[in-house]
């Protein structure tokens, strides 16, 4: 057993952090949260108490040099945090330094030995298990000289060892990216330093959390993507680790909703299969997923849609035009349909409303059209883990996920780079669809690009689109270029535009 493997691990119970922190904070040991203004480092003190009371009943005391705790009790309220409740069962205390400072204009005479005497006192009375302490800056922005700090700091962290708890300190910095503390002396101290950034980029916030460092314990390095809900404040998304990593594959097969297409994936989708649908806009992907729902619905099975970029009426009439009813499963409770327009939060609250929905709807099929939608608001490395993180929570539950994609332009052939061969190399099916021109008509084509598991038929085949739906045809013979966009039309015996072939116009 190595030493790392020999600290015991105290869990957090903040969302997602633990899978980060391989099983949470060194127990007895002090961590510092650090970050800049509005990162969230006093949430994280306050859950980092009230998820210990919550989790198993772990008295907490909450050190406040700048919060009143009035202040601390009203606005933490709206997480469901009962801290007045919790005082009178005497499960939680404060420590109220903020008045001590208030006034005082030179603090170089304070007696920061009665300050840790009575942080030490007050665990010890409450029977501690946590303590939280925010923030330090109140008081050491008004010392000039570092290493008084550095002093002081050790001072307080000794008496919390001495106290035998578990703590957490937080502290500003100044810029996301530069000096991990204010100080420069503050992470030599401490035996754990966490960072939390809330970078603006492209005119959006990208929330991360970085163990920097955890003495003698092994971590998950790098930044990580958190977001800080309404409902379950900090979220911390762990991408793949959220999925064990030995889950069983399915071996059942289930339907697309078209016979033919069924027919070029091998006999259907795997039960816990992440499929893919690419093409331009108007080749039939949205008809596609909603023969697919539809498939899922006649065989009594749950199914979830997030439609991004269209409204519940458009919806509607979509499904209507092609004779497919969703409001009678969605009064059943059978079918459940959120639309949304992408800009209306982050990406990482997108995923937060997702996870959410599939764990109170517990569906056996999930649709989201369309992934493009959500490039308008992220970075192209974002939602890579967007889809990394959504990937690993559908296969944990063996859902049948159908995500669609649109290219930058109609007739252009490329995915988009953010979701390009990464997204496709994680899919377990991935479906192409393209338009092709052929005797002054615009046709469609498609093709079954990889199926995991499973033979397919590797042809190009014709596509029309009726009344009745979507008709997989014959193979289109010599076919060469299609999906490159660059169909070599002479050789399928047709007469080209040479000036339309090498302008192509976008209709409607």
């Amino acid at each position: 057993m190595n030493g790392s493997d020999m600290l015991e691990r105290l869990a957090t119970g903040i969302n997602g952090f633990d899978q980060v922190a391989l099983g949470g904070l060194t127990r007895g040991r002090t961590t510092l949260v650090t970050g800049s203004t509005g990162s969230g480092k006093t949430l994280f003190a306050v859950e980092f108490l009230a998820r210990g009371i919550f989790r198993s009943g772990e008295p907490g005391l909450f050190v406040t040099f700048e919060e009143r705790p009035d202040d601390l009790r009203r606005n933490w309220a709206s997480l469901g945090f009962p801290i007045g409740q919790w005082e009178s069962e005497g499960k939680w205390a404060f420590v109220d330094a903020s008045a001590d400072f208030e006034e005082a204009p030179v603090i170089g005479a304070y007696d920061f030995g009665a300050l840790a005497a009575r942080i030490g006192h007050a665990a010890r009375q409450l029977g501690a298990a946590r303590v939280a302490v925010d923030s330090l800056d109140a008081v050491f922005t008004r010392f000039a000289d570092p290493g008084v700090v550095r002093h002081e700091l050790a001072r307080i962290t000794a008496a919390l060892e001495k106290a035998e708890v578990t703590a957490v300190i937080t502290a500003e910095r100044a810029n996301e990216y530069d000096h991990v503390s204010r100080y420069g002396v503050e992470e030599f101290v401490l035996d754990n330093v966490i960072i939390l950034r809330n970078v603006l980029a492209h005119e959006r916030r990208r929330r991360t959390i970085e163990i920097v460092k955890m003495r003698g314990a092994a971590h998950r390095t790098g930044e990580w993507l958190f977001t800080i809900d309404p409902r379950d404040g900090l979220v911390v998304i762990p991408l793949a680790f959220l999925v064990p990593p030995f889950a069983p594959a399915s071996q059942v097969r289930v339907s697309s909703g078209n016979t033919e297409l069924d027919q070029m994936c091998g006999g259907g989708f795997f039960k816990d299969a992440i499929i893919l649908l690419t093409g331009p806009s108007g080749a039939g992907k949205t008809l596609t997923s909603l023969k697919f729902l539809a498939a899922g619905l006649a065989a009594g099975e749950r199914c979830l849609a997030f439609a991004f970029d269209e409204s519940r009426e458009q919806v509607r009439r979509n499904s209507g035009g092609w004779g497919i009813d969703l409001d009678s499963p969605e009064e059943s409770g059978l079918l459940r349909i959120v639309c949304d327009y992408p800009e209306v939060a982050s990406l990482e609250d997108h995923f937060i409303r997702i996870r959410r929905a599939i764990e109170e709807h517990k569906p056996d099929r999930l649709v989201i059209d369309t992934l493009s939608a959500l490039e308008r608001i992220v970075s192209p490395r974002g939602l890579l883990d967007f889809f990394i993180a959504l990937g690993a929570l559908v296969r944990q539950h063996a859902i049948t996920t159908l995500l669609t994609s649109a290219p930058a332009g109609r007739f252009t052939p490329q995915l988009t780079p953010s979701i390009a061969g990464e997204v496709a190399s994680l899919t377990d099916v991935t479906v192409t669809m393209r338009y092709f021109e052929h005797a002054g008509e615009i046709r469609r084509a498609i093709a079954v690009m990889q199926t995991r598991g499973s033979m397919h038929d590797p042809s190009i085949r014709q596509v029309a689109i009726d009344g009745d739906g979507m008709h997989i045809g014959e193979p289109i013979p010599d076919a060469a270029g299609i999906l490159s966009g660059a169909a070599s039309l002479p050789a399928l015996g047709w007469q080209a535009d040479p000036l339309a072939a090498e302008n192509p116009q976008p209709d409607g």
